[in-house]
């Protein structure tokens, strides 16, 4: 397991986007520890993008459960991206039932990309965003995938190409918006189902349980099957 983090510095950035300009935080550990060497700093070797909740309910890149799925994949030295999706905040264009969605999240992966070249691609979601996150990633392939609380019965999974690479779902059995046993039922179906961890205790917005979820993930990603 990789050190404390030293926290980032938060860089703004506008992101063209197919609607516009999408507004974005990207948080780089290597911004935080330019110039050390030894244990604070980080041999960067991937670069993720994470996807925020429903935006008619309020989710925006600034969510708790966002904040901490980036967190927890900066532990590794990975610069991640938080964007917001079309209408929301300081990005442009109106909300799109995941459709436009999936492009925004598209357009801000090619740009991480090439800000990052020759990077792997990490991608997270959480609830809607963890629905966008499945959808985006059958064209643009990342090494590992990170869905938290995906609405399995609220949005339609059936035409999502199943994931190839690292994947984990995690899902509190207290989840009061997202079933359980209809995301168990669903990952059971698939022919490489992913690492599902069930969360004991927790609701969708994971209340007094985020250091456990970042833990949880941090986990993951340590042992995940690319990892150094």
């Amino acid at each position: 397991m990789p050190p404390a983090l030293r926290p980032p510095i938060p860089e703004s950035v506008a992101i063209a986007g197919p609607s516009g300009p999408i507004e974005a935080v990207i948080d780089d550990p290597a911004r935080a520890t330019a110039g050390l060497s030894g244990p604070e700093s980080r041999a960067a070797s991937a670069v993720a993008v994470v996807c925020h909740p429903h935006p008619l309910f309020g989710g925006t890149l600034h969510n708790k459960v966002v904040h901490t799925v980036a967190r927890a994949m900066q532990e590794f030295g990975t610069a991640t991206v938080r964007f917001n999706f079309r209408g929301v905040g300081g990005s442009a264009g109106i909300h799109d039932e995941g459709r436009g969605e999936t492009d925004d999240a598209c357009a801000v992966i090619a740009y991480a990309q090439a800000r990052w070249p020759g990077r792997e691609l990490w991608l997270g979601g959480f609830s809607f965003g963890a629905y966008v996150a499945l959808r985006a990633q059958g064209s643009t392939a990342p090494r590992c995938l990170i869905t938290v609380a995906p609405p399995v019965g609220r949005w339609d999974f059936s035409g999502i190409q199943p994931p190839e690479c690292d994947w984990l779902v995690v899902q509190g059995d207290r989840d009061e918006l997202v079933d359980l046993a209809a995301v168990q039922a669903w990952a059971a179906t698939l022919a490489r189902p992913p690492t599902l961890t069930v969360m004991a205790g927790a609701d969708h917005f994971f209340h007094g349980r985020l250091a456990d979820l970042r833990d949880t993930i941090r986990g993951f990603l340590a042992n995940r099957s690319g990892s150094a």
